[in-house]
């Protein structure tokens, strides 16, 4: 039996569902433990490319079972939108490749909208939300101010929650926002919509995983975001709003017991970032563009252009000590193949001083970048699939990235294909 999870080490938009989509043949169930519909997981093989919001990486792999745990927040309306999507692309979705557990919270419609207004009333001080309801949902969550996925099947009970809530919420929607209030008729009627398609999806999820692993069954769990973007760990207040680290696997999963034997942490080759916030190795310009381009960096879930910097050996290293990470995959190394040399974030200045611990959230804003350069290996390395076959030069730079963040790379990724790897 093995417990692995896949976690994001910086920023996000790491590559982390190439990996998992990767690595589940070894595995007999994929869990999502946290997060929402506000980032993106691209996905390239037989059936095509996806990009995955809610749904587990691991439905491309059959017998494989794909489940979201309670800590995820589930948009019946965006969950059931991409499933047809995914199905459309000849990938079989049903409970015997998915399940959702009957206590994650669900996000309402009110909660995008709020998203939104929050966002315009910060003006120029907002935090670069994607507007898919995340804040104000896990705030809710917190509350105790959410509808659980179980009870779809109680819908007396429902109903009366229902009326609560409407009562409640409104109070924020038209006094604090001066929007339009919501009426119940409206929030049931979403909710039967969309719950009647998704109930025979929903379970205890819990009992499953630890049936499954009561019967030596392989596990994976899948984070969302990354490191720098967890609630507590992260840049607040530009993180998402749950924690992206593996240490909430167990709790996120529902599997209390989990017991993870391998944390493989993705780092993109270069770094990038979306929305607000510091980002102290960003590149602009020329420079930046030609980097954007050639790594396709915009948004999976939003379109917008990423933010481009070298990698950055700082957070890096502070990340893969958030997530407790044992192995690494370096991924996207293909694409700095252009290069002749390649810059690296070696260190920080802050308050006039070099350092390589990452600061508090308040002292990024000012931090500055050491850039050092290394050789790059100009010539094309998307199909060698061995490590002795890679140039010198883009082996050094596994190597020195291997030493600085102080955890092995056993993995590098040289194209967006699911084989487009060399295992080290």
């Amino acid at each position: 039996m093995a417990e692995s999870i896949i976690v994001g080490i910086n920023w996000g938009d790491e590559g982390k569902g190439r990996m998992v989509d990767l690595l589940t043949e070894k595995y007999d169930v994929v869990c999502r433990y946290q997060g929402g519909g506000n980032a993106g997981h691209t996905v390239i093989n037989q059936y095509g490319k996806f990009a995955l919001h809610l749904l587990p990486s691991g439905l491309f792999r059959p017998g494989t079972m794909n489940i979201l745990g309670n800590g995820v927040a589930v948009d019946l309306e965006s969950l059931w939108e991409e499933m047809q999507s995914v199905i459309e692309q000849g990938v079989d979705i049903t409970p015997e490749n998915l399940r959702i557990s009957e206590r994650a919270s669900l996000l309402l419609p009110w909660h995008r909208e709020l998203d939104s207004l929050e966002e315009a009333r910060l003006k120029d001080k907002k935090y670069g939300s994607t507007k898919q309801g995340i804040a104000p949902f896990y705030s809710d969550k917190y509350q105790k101010k959410t509808i659980l996925a179980g009870e779809l099947f109680y819908p007396e009970y429902l109903l009366n929650h229902v009326k609560d809530l409407v009562e409640w919420k409104n109070l924020t929607i038209t006094k604090v926002y001066g929007a339009e209030p919501y009426t119940v008729e409206q929030v049931y009627g979403w909710l039967m919509e969309y719950g009647e398609k998704l109930k025979p999806f929903i379970c205890n999820t819990a009992k499953y995983l630890r049936d499954a692993q009561a019967e030596g069954k392989n596990i994976l769990f899948e984070a969302q975001l990354g490191s720098l973007k967890d609630l507590d760990f992260g840049i607040c207040p530009y993180t998402t709003s749950s924690n992206a680290i593996a240490a909430y696997a167990p709790v996120g999963s529902g599997l209390t017991t989990a017991k993870m034997d391998d944390i493989i942490g993705v780092v993109k080759a270069y770094s990038t970032a979306v929305g607000e916030g510091p980002f102290t190795c960003e590149m602009f310009g020329e420079e930046a563009e030609k980097l954007r381009e050639a790594g396709g960096e915009y948004g999976a879930k939003t379109g917008r252009p990423r933010r481009v910097g070298p990698i950055d050996l700082v957070a890096t290293r502070y990340g893969v000590q958030c997530q407790a990470a044992t192995n690494i995959a370096l991924t996207k190394m293909d694409v700095l193949s252009y290069m002749d040399e390649i810059p690296v974030c070696t260190k920080y200045i802050v308050d006039g001083e070099e350092t390589d611990e990452f600061p508090f959230p308040v002292a990024l804003i000012d931090a500055k970048p050491v850039i050092e350069y290394v050789p790059g290996w100009k010539v094309d390395i998307s199909g060698v699939r061995n490590w002795e076959d890679l140039p010198q030069e883009a082996r050094d730079y596994v190597e020195m990235i291997e030493k600085a963040i102080g955890c092995r790379i056993g993995y590098v990724s040289v194209g967006p294909e699911r084989d487009s790897i060399i295992i080290r």
